[in-house]
């Protein structure tokens, strides 16, 4: 008796899976793209964060200290700041990165300031640099604190009042909540997230197609009774499961994560909780069998193994185009971007971590529109296992 099609699509889908255990290369390749997220967001936001808190104590190298003493006592009272002497040369020092920035007061500093003048304090500094750009906009903050003192008490000495020189009152009404700022600052998440998926099915993809078609091994499994659509789809499976387990596992790592970030050194207050890592795996995991049918499909056309990647690199640098996008220009909440494959993940991940709640509905569009796709491709794949040019032409 023979046994159904979805039995023998589950003896393919255990086969490959074995065989893609065997393979030490596969499971690092797995495991790298499901680790490269996670660990690039905690380097990044752990460097930046160690940049800001060497801010917090600045040493502000200064040449003239004597021209300005008013100045300089004032610098030294605020709070991490100490005041030393600045190099003989400060473009050299600074081009040459002794010092990140030097202050120069001239020599005509105190007169123009006793006459109520603007006096020139020049800041020497390499724009270039990421680590003295934090440095400078901390000294330039507190040189520009001194300037609106000093502007306060010289209207109050002749008699004015300050107000008079703020003819306006601006006031900033923020509607939007922390989550949802720190999420459009940190737009890049989903586009790891959604990477997982397709480097954990690409190594089943092609090695289950172009690989066996390069080893040869196609023909002998295709001889076997049973129907090709369950072998495809027994293949599919085994692809989805991986790609599965690599965003569950990046999803976890960044829950994790998350819990240890400084982000409050950065100003950012996001949370990554329950709830939100529930919202991501909803989202991402019905991409997977989308993103496995369409390697698939593509790896079936080459011959090698080397070919079929080469396929599978330049369809990854396509679907990276959204992500890239999202980064650049925010994508709002619309309708029909919930029924674009990949834009729709895309969509869903930003409300997600946004704090937002989007409709059930939407999860359940998106999903229903990327397994139709993946079955679409799946039953293109068994029709290109049906020609002979594809299954004996190396």
């Amino acid at each position: 008796m023979r046994s159904s099609a979805l039995t023998q699509a589950l003896v393919v889908c255990r086969r490959e899976l074995t065989n893609w255990s065997r393979d030490r290369r596969s499971i690092f390749s797995v495991l790298i793209g499901s680790l490269f997220g996670p660990l690039i967001v905690a380097f990044m936001f752990n460097t930046m964060a160690n940049r800001q808190r060497q801010v917090e104590d600045v040493k502000i190298p200064v040449v003239g200290v004597e021209h300005a003493p008013a100045l300089v006592d004032w610098l030294r009272q605020q709070p991490g700041i100490e005041i030393v002497p600045g190099p003989a040369d400060p473009q050299d020092a600074v081009r040459t990165k002794r010092e990140d920035v030097v202050v120069v007061i001239p020599r005509d500093f105190a007169e123009k300031f006793a006459a109520s003048k603007p006096a020139q304090v020049r800041f020497v500094s390499d724009s270039s640099s990421q680590t003295a750009r934090p440095r400078l906009q901390r000294i330039r903050s507190l040189f520009q604190r001194y300037n609106s003192e000093i502007a306060s008490l010289r209207l109050i000495s002749r008699g004015i009042s300050p107000v008079v020189a703020s003819p306006l009152q601006l006031e900033d009404v923020e509607v939007s909540s922390s989550q949802q700022r720190a999420a459009q600052i940190l737009s890049f998440i989903p586009l790891f997230i959604m990477m997982a998926a397709f480097t954990g099915a690409m190594s089943i993809s092609t090695d289950s197609t172009a690989g066996e078609r390069e080893r040869g091994s196609l023909e002998a499994l295709l001889i076997n009774p049973a129907p090709r659509g369950a072998i495809v789809a027994g293949k599919w499976l085994a692809g989805t499961a991986t790609a599965m387990a690599s965003v569950i596992i990046t999803g976890a790592l960044l829950y994790a994560i998350f819990e240890y970030l400084p982000l409050q050194d950065l100003g950012l207050r996001f949370r990554l909780g329950g709830p939100q890592l529930a919202g991501v795996l909803g989202a991402v995991l019905p991409l997977c069998p989308f993103i496995v049918a369409i390697q698939m499909y593509l790896a079936t056309f080459a011959k090698s193994f080397k070919e079929a990647q080469s396929y599978l690199s330049l369809l990854m640098m396509v679907q990276m185009v959204p992500g890239f996008l999202a980064t650049m220009y925010p994508l709002s909440s619309k309708a029909w971007m919930y029924f674009l494959p990949w834009v729709g993940q895309q969509v869903l991940l930003t409300d997600v971590l946004g704090g937002k709640s989007p409709s059930v509905l939407f999860f359940v569009a998106a999903a229903a529109l990327n397994l139709v796709i993946a079955a679409v491709a799946v039953q293109g794949t068994t029709a290109l296992l049906q020609r002979e040019k594809i299954i004996f032409g190396r």
